[in-house]
């Protein structure tokens, strides 16, 4: 198990790279977290919802993601609110403290039921702690960090964050506040994004070790341009420093943060681009003069819709659309916020149950108690408006995706003018499940000209010739000559756990690793 000695020390990329080691070493193995706080979430092939993290981590593993590799997942909705997804189902929304109270007694059977079905069928599964396990106020009824290592009897090894400075308090910190059963559960430390001299950093080690008596396996190298997704909007803060030299691309894509915002990971192959930048704005000053402002997925679309005015962002980015012409997309919730109403008549969201949108699409959105999971297929419609610059032969691209939503959306102006479908998907429709509907249903929708469009469909931009072909499209806008596909974005995903899983066996003494889980080396 690797727990961490605070919230983003990079537990989830260690997670994912030694699932990616032990693969490339002979074994078959699985992540597993117990219970994960995240907006950022994944569809599994039977339209499951988890988080993120764990459906990447089983992809670096060669296997398909199962909700037995995050039993429970919660949403925030409010502060001090969460919508509650048991085994990939939303259960219920829950205060904090009645999840606390009423839920996590219960929860025990839950988690260790998907952990034996996992231990049963792969040869090692790696366990994942969230935040830090020394939380004094948790510990009595926590099920995700050492009372799972218990449950469990599994080693743990501690990750800390040194970039962020203090890495030795938080170590000898961390351990001084368990409990003396749950300390022997330590077994090593990795020391995690150092951009040092180790020479330098080499007195502290030696003194870290003498002092706890638990080695340190491994130091690793701060890595740039991760390319593996993160697992919640902490890792934003990162990306906005990380695109904020990207000033000489040819293109602008400006992303709206709101607070709620969700799979931001949507916009990574954007930023892959060589001649894109994509940038996360929260403030009216930041926006800017970009080519293109995104609307994301949000997990409270009327809240987060009134942050935008509450900034002046609307005005900012209406004023851009209207006198600069720059395109506005919404993608799931954003695609919600370009209609004309939103209704909550069962308070899903929130205690608002009627607001207005931003107008710029015929539709109205109604949000019902049930939530739509599914992975979706298919290709262009016929008179879609997008702005693609595609070859003649690729009009008919096919596209894959996902949609994760629990509004049902609706045109206002279907088959009129002012709106035109974007997307044919194969299956159920999200306004009918009736058998007699099943096959092609119209998805999205754009004004003519392609200015102005919408869509619930996550993971768009990792189709290659789709994504190229759009901003093919914006670059013919500008007046400069289109690119062609330069990469695969399914592809560089692999190779990105391959290289980070290689950076990490070089600074990790994976022996020890190996000996501390008791399993010899398979090749």
């Amino acid at each position: 198990m690797l727990q961490g000695t605070a919230s983003d020390v990079g537990k989830s990329v260690v997670t994912t790279a030694l699932c990616r080691i032990f693969l490339q070493d002979g074994f078959r193995p699985a992540p597993y977290k117990s219970q994960n706080m995240a907006l950022n979430s994944y569809v599994t092939l039977d339209g499951k919802e988890i988080g993120r993290a764990q459906g990447v981590q089983a992809e670096a593993c060669g296997i398909v993601a199962t909700t037995d590799m995050n039993p429970i997942l919660i949403k925030p909705v409010k502060d001090m609110t969460s919508q509650i997804v048991i085994h990939g189902v939303p259960e219920r929304h829950m205060s904090a403290m009645a999840y606390r109270t009423e839920f996590l007694p219960t929860a025990k059977q839950i988690v260790l039921e998907a952990l034996d079905r996992l231990r049963a069928e792969y040869d090692i599964v790696v366990m994942e702690g969230a935040g830090s396990p020394a939380e004094i106020n948790l510990k009595d009824r926590d099920i995700v960090n050492m009372n799972l290592a218990g449950w469990a009897d599994s080693p743990v090894i501690l990750v800390a964050d040194i970039d962020r400075g203090g890495v030795f308090a938080s170590i000898v910190g961390t351990l001084a506040l368990l409990e003396p059963h749950e300390a022997a559960r330590v077994k090593g430390f990795i020391i995690n994004k150092f951009r040092g001299d180790l020479a330098l950093l080499k007195p502290g080690l030696d003194w870290l070790e003498e002092r706890t008596g638990i080695p340190v396996l491994g130091v690793l190298p701060y890595v740039e341009d991760m390319r593996i997704d993160a697992e919640d909007s902490v890792a934003l803060e990162e990306l906005r420093r990380r695109h904020a030299g990207g000033h000489d691309r040819e293109l602008d894509i400006a992303v709206i943060r709101y607070p709620r915002i969700s799979n931001f990971t949507d916009f990574d192959p954007l930023g892959w681009e060589p001649d894109t930048a994509v940038r996360y704005v929260s403030a009216a000053d930041e926006l800017g003069t970009p080519d293109v402002v995104i609307l994301p997925g949000t997990k409270d679309t009327i809240s987060d819709l009134q942050f935008l005015r509450d900034r002046g962002l609307d005005q900012a980015i209406l004023h851009q659309v209207r006198e600069r012409g720059t395109q506005l997309v919404g993608i799931c919730g954003g695609y919600q916020m370009l209609g004309e109403q939103l209704l909550d008549p069962h308070a899903v969201e929130g205690s608002t149950r009627e607001a207005s949108g931003l107008g710029l699409l015929p539709l109205t959105t109604t949000f019902l108690q049930h939530k739509r999971t599914v992975r979706a297929s298919g290709h262009l419609a016929d008179h879609h408006p997008l702005r693609l610059h595609l070859p003649d032969e690729e009009h008919a691209l096919s596209l894959e995706a996902y949609e994760i939503h629990m509004g049902i959306t609706r045109y206002l102006d279907e088959g009129g003018a002012s709106c035109r479908s974007l997307f044919r998907i194969e299956g159920v429709s999200d306004i009918s499940s009736s058998p007699e509907e099943h096959g092609w249903h119209e998805e999205g929708c754009g004004v003519p000209g392609g200015q102005i469009w919408g869509t619930y469909l996550h993971g768009l931009f990792d189709n290659d010739l789709f994504r190229r072909a759009w901003l093919n499209g914006i670059r013919m806008t500008k007046g400069l000559p289109a690119v062609s596909v330069s990469f695969n974005a399914r592809e560089r995903k692999q190779q990105e756990f391959d290289r980070v899983a290689n950076i990490v066996r070089e600074h990790l003494d994976m022996n020890r690793i190996y000996e501390i889980i008791g399993m010899n080396k398979a090749t």
